[in-house]
């Protein structure tokens, strides 16, 4: 399951010397030293020591594993890195069917860990999903949401193939033009890179990465796509599982269109359960008195946008497709995006303002819109998902895939039908219909998903725990609204921290209570 729909839009550092003159001065005034120091964030007073790794990935040049060293320096970009990050570059090969070739550089991104040495148990490598995302903005821009476990881990993250400053797929006229001028397009531009842009590819680099990282075993945590990253890795490298986190699992049993039809599905639903809460509990509530109400009422609305366009600021202007997508957004948020939401429809019902709605939804979609050098994300999102996807459905096919998500739902489908068509002229064959995550004799994967997920539906976390094997998978159930559970839900966060820090999962058949409890 993709994050949204297919092309759709988180002070200057000292200086190495700088910090070690500032680390003397420090333990030489005792408490104000010990003040200062709880100010500088991500670092720790003791020595750091290197870990590192006797396991390098089979089959690459000594050149790529124990001639590779990853050199840390300040960040340059984005600037919200530029304080308490690190950034690095990775040689990996482009084909690793020929690991001799040409090699690509992939750009990562650290926070250190703040505990002792003696308690940090490696890196923590974290993927925020899409496809298309830049972790290298991402880990600045959500940092807070893991912070706790800096006590730890190192926190790593990267772009992946395609994305950012990593092989950025292009797809526009222009280098800098980041806009989606068709397939042909793409292939015209990154027709060399278009094959080798998909996650089979991209969870062979998280190997080298892990043993770069100085790690026998990689610790992973995933979000949404990034479940379908670390669970192809754990497949291809059962023996290198550390502890992996896959939160918000996409479900690995169904092809890119039972996907679609299974997420617009499960928008709807979302949307059913806001308008009941909206009607029980928001006087003059935009969507009527209950759920069936609410589908008219936004059927007339997108007819009435379809035909003319809402303002939304800034030049702007907030179609019928837009309308469904905004509030899919605010869905993402869980029961915190029922009240903006109600708000943002009355505005736009009554006084024909886009701008509430669409403002919500960029602020909601910022990960997925994160400032980078080139944020390439919505073609990004196209190329791997299509490297990935073997579907390539003639227009017969075509037609009754658009009319079967179109009847999934009256207020989502004519939005969510035009992705059948995302990769039906794509210039290369895709890899498989759905990807291979058995992993057997991996050590134990702890897989979240929520109930009242509308992005990836809860299904596909069952699905995903029993798809990586017995005594693999371990499924944990968060009776939650919204896209993701952590770190919102404190029964979740305990227990994902209890595994990150032990590697102790949770019982079988563990439920965390929360907004649908």
């Amino acid at each position: 399951m993709r994050d949204a729909h297919p092309l759709r839009s988180g002070r200057p550092g000292l200086s190495a010397v700088a910090l070690m003159i500032a680390g003397v001065v420090l333990a030489a005034v005792g408490a104000i030293g010990a003040w200062l120091q709880h100010d500088a964030p991500g670092r720790s007073a003791e020595p750091r020591t290197e870990f590192t790794a006797d396991n390098p990935p089979a089959g690459l040049p000594t050149a790529l594993t124990t001639g590779q060293h990853l050199h840390w320096s300040r960040c340059t970009s984005p600037p919200t890195a530029r304080t308490g990050y690190d950034c690095a570059t990775m040689k990996t090969p482009l084909d690793y069917r020929k690991p001799d070739g040409r090699t690509i550089d992939v750009a990562l991104i650290r926070r250190k860990a703040t505990g002792p040495n003696t308690r940090r148990i490696g890196s923590l490598v974290l993927n925020f999903g899409g496809p298309g995302l830049s972790g290298v903005s991402g880990l600045p821009e959500h940092l807070n949401q893991y912070k706790p476990l800096l006590d730890r881990y190192d926190l790593v993250s990267f772009d992946p193939r395609g994305v950012g400053a990593t092989i950025p797929v292009r797809c526009g006229k222009t280098a800098d033009d980041t806009g989606y001028d068709g397939a042909d397009a793409c292939a015209k531009y990154s027709g060399a890179l278009l094959p080798y842009v998909g996650t089979s590819h991209t969870a062979r680099d998280l190997d080298l990465m892990r043993y770069l990282l100085g790690d026998e075993r990689l610790h992973y945590f995933g979000v949404s796509y990034g479940t379908a990253l670390g669970a192809v890795y754990a497949h291809l490298y059962p023996s290198h599982v550390g502890r992996l986190v896959l939160e918000a699992s996409v479900d690995p049993t169904e092809d890119l269109n039972e996907e679609q039809v299974s997420q617009v599905k499960a928008v709807q639903a979302a949307f059913d359960r806001f308008a009941a809460h909206c009607a029980a509990r928001i006087r003059h509530c935009p969507t009527g008195d209950g759920p069936e109400e609410a589908a008219r009422r936004m059927t007339r609305l997108a007819d009435r946008l379809e035909k003319e366009p809402a303002p939304a600021g800034s030049g702007r202007n907030l179609a019928a497709d837009d309308l469904a997508h905004a509030v899919f957004d605010h869905l993402n948020r869980g029961t915190d995006g029922w009240s903006p939401l109600a708000k943002a429809l009355t505005a736009l019902i009554d006084h024909n303002d886009g701008r509430p709605l669409s403002k919500g939804a960029d602020d909601i979609g910022s990960a997925d819109r994160a400032a980078t050098p080139l944020d390439n994300s919505r073609i990004a999102r196209t190329a791997i998902t299509c490297a990935d996807s073997s579907l390539r459905p003639g227009f017969e096919r075509l037609d009754r895939d658009e009319a079967r998500i179109k009847a999934a739902s009256p207020v989502f489908g004519a939005a969510w039908s035009s992705g059948v068509y995302l990769c039906y002229d794509w210039p290369f064959d895709g890899e498989r219909a759905t990807p291979q995550v058995n992993a057997d004799g991996a050590a134990p994967v702890l897989v979240v998903g929520g109930t009242g997920d509308p992005n990836t539906p809860y299904p596909g976390a069952r699905h995903m725990a029993r798809a990586l094997g017995d005594g693999v998978g371990v499924l944990l159930t968060a009776e939650e609204e919204g896209h993701g559970t952590y770190p919102q839900n404190r029964c979740v966060t305990d227990a994902v921290d209890q595994y990150l820090r032990t590697g102790r999962t949770p019982a079988p058949g563990t439920v965390c209570r929360g907004s649908m409890s």
